[in-house]
């Protein structure tokens, strides 16, 4: 006899209802501070720098423009000339920053020095001095007529030299302010990775007779080279935001030599009020800080 077995309904159980509690609600209330903060003084100022930058000032009218600032640019002299200038200051100045900081650190990092902790802190010192203050102490230091290092130059029989009022000396002393003022810092970061470097390389390369050349170029260089893209990069967007130095030191002068692209949006924007012109460079300046930072990434990051 065969028994006929009914199929059993099955019960259709529905997820459970996630309900915000008290303990699901506390992480996004400890973040919410931060995010307003963010928001209120990061994204939303971008925002309307961007919305600024669609219309045209004229004295306190600001009439809907669309795009007419960012054509301007292509047609503005002066931008290029701030442009241009940047970009020398740029490959010019960073370069020998850097390279100078490198030689710094492995100095630093010999065992033969003494008081170690109270050199390091004297090369870091001067990264500490405002921005100001130290533009100020430079525009003393190298007045043409009476500044410390005229005469001084002139004790050694050498002629006063332009420094603020020639168009090539001018840069030089820019540069001179800027490499004074981080190399220590660019210096320290490349010492932390020194120190964390394997002693075991530089021993292997010493016994298979490597000099302190070949050392330098086949372990430090490599071991450095994530250090060195952080810090290239960060010089370059210091460098491209360049404004303290030239506009205390100078003022952008003499003939626009050292205008640079901050410089010239705080002109545009403080001087003359036209904010959306302003706001236009500073876009077209996020866009070259980014176009530059791919590249260095590209070309200098990790292709492993």
């Amino acid at each position: 006899m065969t028994t006929v077995t009914e199929p059993v309904a099955t019960v259709s159980r529905r997820p459970p209802v996630r309900r915000w509690t008290g303990k699901r609600l506390a992480p996004y209330l400890f973040v919410l501070p931060a995010v307003a903060l963010f928001a209120i003084f990061k994204l939303y100022p971008i925002a309307w720098s961007f919305w600024l930058s669609l219309f045209r000032t004229d004295g306190a009218l600001q009439t809907f423009a669309g795009t007419a600032n960012y054509e301007r640019l292509a047609g503005d002299p002066l931008f290029w000339t701030a442009l241009g200038n940047t970009a020398v200051i740029l490959l010019v100045q960073v370069p020998v920053m850097l390279a100078l900081a490198i030689g710094l650190a492995v100095a630093l990092n010999s065992p033969l020095l003494r008081f170690r902790g109270f050199v390091r802190l004297g090369f870091f010192m001067p990264m500490i001095t405002g921005l100001v203050a130290y533009g100020l102490l430079f525009a003393v230091l190298l007045n043409p007529q009476f500044g410390l290092v005229n005469w001084v130059l002139g004790l050694a029989g050498v002629g006063p030299v332009p420094w603020l009022t020639d168009t090539l000396w001018a840069r030089v002393a820019i540069g001179l302010a800027l490499t004074w003022h981080y190399t220590g810092y660019n210096a320290v970061i490349y010492l932390s990775r020194l120190q964390s470097l394997p002693q075991d390389h530089y021993d292997a390369a010493a016994v298979d007779g490597a000099g302190a050349w070949n050392r330098l170029r086949h372990v430090t260089l490599p071991g450095l080279r994530p250090v060195i893209l952080l810090t290239l990069v960060m010089s370059t967007i210091g460098t491209l935001q360049l404004f303290d130095e030239p506009y205390v030191m100078t003022n952008g002068g003499p003939d626009n030599s050292t205008m640079t692209l901050g410089l010239y949006l705080y002109n545009n924007g403080f001087k003359f009020f036209d904010f959306g012109y302003a706001s236009a460079i500073g876009y077209a300046l996020a866009v070259i800080i980014g176009i530059l930072g791919i590249v260095q990434f590209r070309f200098l990051g990790d292709r492993s």
